[in-house]
């Protein structure tokens, strides 16, 4: 049953992730002022936390930074079948964040569940659950409201990408680690910084597209075989062109093995990044090494490269 969940999750994850009209809102002399982090109140403390959403008591590890704030918010999204405290200590981005001045909330899929529902999706309603996240941290902490961001590890990374249309625009950036073109481009994005890091040799969300699970067989084999996920290179440049980027992509070699296309003159002054390695696994590149996933370069840091991003990246 395992197998054959984890071909259905890729299979919803196929499709293209469509803006809906966001809902409507009170005029503002209606409504009350939300509460304000950064005005007082009793602070929410490191450590696990439980967000009743939907009836449900959701889960998410929170990471703070020193100082006083407004501190930008980076969500932390785990990949298919693996949990918050994995992705937590494999990404780093709770402790390298916080040495940034970012507060890092690394939320759980919903009980029982093995990936995250992408937006309009069947299953729990996790881009709600991912507003309301934001929405508690900027009522319980001294939040920058227009520096929040998100990043993932393959699934995750899709459910990140996908969260630029998903969230209306709120988010100023995000990044993918193995998962860019498990989603296609939303219709008409609001400009965000996109960075993206993919493995030639992924063998769960193949580089050149096509089938995904590369080692599958079985009943799991003919279900992988009826998804198709398109190329990297096409996914991200699909993006670049959703922002209005102007600029051909420019090409370099941050480290051996890595080609960096950049994509520059996009509305609202972000970038496009992607970052191909060659004969890199399904893997988070840096120090950590997971044999089972491929092989992992060693000398580019993913985890910093994300955090420079988001710290250049313009406002949303």
């Amino acid at each position: 049953m395992l197998r054959v969940a984890l071909a259905a999750l890729l299979l919803a994850g196929a499709g293209c992730a469509v803006r809906a009209p966001a809902p409507a809102r009170p005029s503002p002399s209606a409504a009350a002022p939300p509460p304000d982090g950064c005005a007082g109140g009793e602070p929410l403390k490191e450590g696990r936390h439980e967000l009743e959403f939907a009836g449900e008591a959701r889960v998410f590890l929170l990471s703070l930074p020193e100082g006083d704030g407004p501190h930008p918010v980076l969500l932390n999204l785990h990949g298919l079948g693996s949990n918050a405290r994995e992705q937590a200590a494999y990404s780093r981005l709770p402790q390298e964040g916080g040495r940034r001045g970012y507060i890092v909330a690394t939320p759980q899929v919903a009980e029982d569940r093995l990936a995250w529902t992408l937006p309009h999706g069947f299953g729990p309603d996790d881009t709600g659950f991912l507003r309301a996240l934001l929405d508690r941290l900027e009522q319980r902490l001294c939040v920058d409201r227009r520096r929040e961001f998100a990043a993932g590890l393959s699934y995750g990374g899709a459910m990140a990408t996908a969260l630029v249309c998903g969230l209306d625009g709120r988010l100023a950036g995000v990044a993918a680690v193995g998962g860019v073109n498990i989603v296609k481009p939303c219709q008409r994005p609001e400009p965000a910084t996109l960075v993206a890091f993919h493995g030639t040799a992924d063998r769960v969300v193949p580089y050149r597209g096509g089938h995904p699970l590369s080692d599958a067989s079985g009943d799991l084999r003919k279900l992988a075989d009826l998804v198709t996920l398109q190329p990297v290179e096409r996914v991200t440049g699909g993006w670049a062109g959703a922002f209005g980027c102007r600029s051909p992509a420019a090409a370099s070699s941050p480290v051996p093995q890595v080609r960096l296309r950049t994509w520059t003159g996009c509305a609202g002054g972000v970038r496009v990044r992607l970052y191909t390695i060659s004969g890199g696994g399904h893997t988070w590149s840096g120090p950590i090494e997971v044999p089972r996933l491929g092989a992992t370069n060693r000398q580019l840091d993913a985890t910093r490269l994300i955090l420079d991003a988001f710290d250049a990246a313009p406002p949303a």
